[in-house]
């Protein structure tokens, strides 16, 4: 047991995050007054904290993270900050946050491509997020809002989507905002049926000015719930870029995770999506799932690129507290760290040999290997969404149960938050206190901040 004293510092929750990239939770204790094993003394700099902390850790476990003392998730986010008061982010990176050449450089690359690619947000733009919170079933490493429940529930909740939609319309019809893109999320979009994505693509068409979109996306994650009837619907309303999930090839790692789909599932909607004319379809792959091979993930990045997905994101898994993998394995996250390595950086070098480039990147907390999830594009098709996301730098407008919408000020560069419950039975009970919310958190704030 390590015992680690942080003198004047009061928040130390910074410092165990790197603290936990090095130990499990069960090597290591935060003592206040009592006797320890490092002392570290606040003089006015946290980084330089951190770095003490980092070589300390580094001495007692033999290990180097390769992203240094970064603990946050928007490293890209942080070096176009760099990049605006005149650094070099690649230089930055590696002499004051001891970042690893490779992710650095790749940090760097990354916001230099999405610079050249999409660009600043103009000043009012807007992006549009709707959550629809159910799914087939829950994944074993899964801690997002996801509910399976009958037909007649998920009604009820698009009853009040609808009537938070049209508030929506009616207020940015109001202001001087201006879509620049819209992102169905979840959860699985797709578990609502041919109907349900008609009416409420329609509401969104009729209600809100498209014509500045860049980009329509929705999720539909599980290939179980794709059908050629459902991508004609999204097809007629403008939506441009999909995703289909499988997360792995491997039959026996679907059952285990607790997927109901099958491999043949996979190719049969990236048919159905070929057929129905979408050119953009996104996959996303994840890294160190439970009893997976380095040659079980090779296999399934290969057979993802065979079938012609545009997009594709590599994820880390990464065990929260929420999910059922947590409970089953508390130190997972800590287990095969260098597999998980290895791993990505064959996906990297593949990818880089078909044509793709990494447009975007984030971090999460409790990530096995402590690495990162990085989205992959062919063409320049990259997502603005996604982008706009890690960005923090636009105003997102996030509407159902879950969504946290994000109010930018770009005269003082920072964010308010407002956020509607995420349980959709309680969204459903006090959904005129979220249009409150928005009404005076987002709307009326942001009049006010513009005038």
């Amino acid at each position: 047991m390590y015992r680690f004293r942080f003198n004047n510092i009061e928040n130390t929750s910074q410092y165990e995050e790197l603290i936990k990239e090095f130990l499990q939770p069960s090597q290591y204790e935060i003592v206040r007054e009592c006797e320890s094993d490092f002392t570290y003394d606040f003089l006015g700099d946290k980084e330089d904290v951190k770095r003490q902390l980092f070589t300390n850790l580094a001495d007692i476990t033999g290990k180097k993270p390769r992203w240094g003392i970064l603990t946050g998730i928007r490293p890209v986010k942080l070096a176009g900050e760099l990049a605006d008061r005149g650094f070099s982010p690649e230089d930055y990176l590696k002499e004051n946050y001891l970042v690893e050449d490779s992710k650095a450089r790749l940090t760097a690359e990354i916001l230099n491509y999405q610079r050249k690619t999409i660009g600043r947000p103009e000043r009012r733009s807007l992006s549009m997020y709707l959550g629809i919170p159910f799914c087939p079933t829950r994944c074993l490493y899964c801690s997002f809002t996801s509910n399976q429940v009958p037909d007649s529930e998920i009604e009820r909740y698009l009853e009040a989507l609808h009537r938070e939609l049209d508030f929506a319309a009616a207020e940015v019809a109001d202001s001087d905002f201006s879509l620049e893109s819209v992102y169905f999320g979840g959860g699985t979009p797709t578990t609502l049926n041919a109907s349900q994505l008609d009416s409420l693509l329609c509401k969104i068409s009729k209600g809100f000015d498209l014509s500045k979109l860049k980009e329509f996306t929705v999720e539909a994650g599980r290939p179980d719930t794709i059908d050629e009837e459902k991508l004609r619907v999204l097809k007629s309303y403008g939506v441009d870029r999909i995703s289909i999930n499988p997360q792995t090839m491997k039959a026996e790692t679907l059952e285990l995770i607790g997927r109901i789909h099958s491999v043949d599932d996979v190719y049969r909607a990236f048919e159905a999506a070929h057929k129905t004319g979408f050119e953009i379809i996104n996959t996303d792959l994840i890294a160190g799932l439970p009893e997976e091979s380095f040659t079980d993930f090779a296999r399934s990045l290969e057979e993802i690129i065979s079938l012609g997905a545009s997009n594709i994101t590599l994820h880390t898994l990464a065990v929260k507290r929420a999910s059922k993998l947590k409970e089953m394995d508390e130190n997972f996250n800590y287990r095969d760290e260098e597999l998980r390595e290895e791993m990505l950086d064959w996906a990297h070098y593949a990818l880089k040999k078909e044509g793709f480039r990494p447009y975007y990147l984030y971090r999460q907390k409790h990530t096995s290997g402590n690495t990162e999830n990085t989205g992959f594009c062919r063409d320049d098709k990259v997502s603005a969404y996604n982008i706009r996301i890690m960005e923090e730098a636009q105003s997102i407008l996030a509407l159902g149960a879950g969504g946290i919408s994000k109010i930018y000020f770009p005269d003082e560069n920072r964010l308010e938050r407002v956020a509607n419950v995420s349980n959709y039975e309680i969204y459903i009970e006090r959904l005129d206190e979220m249009l409150d919310r928005k009404r005076k958190g987002f709307f009326i704030e942001t009049e006010e901040k513009k005038c």
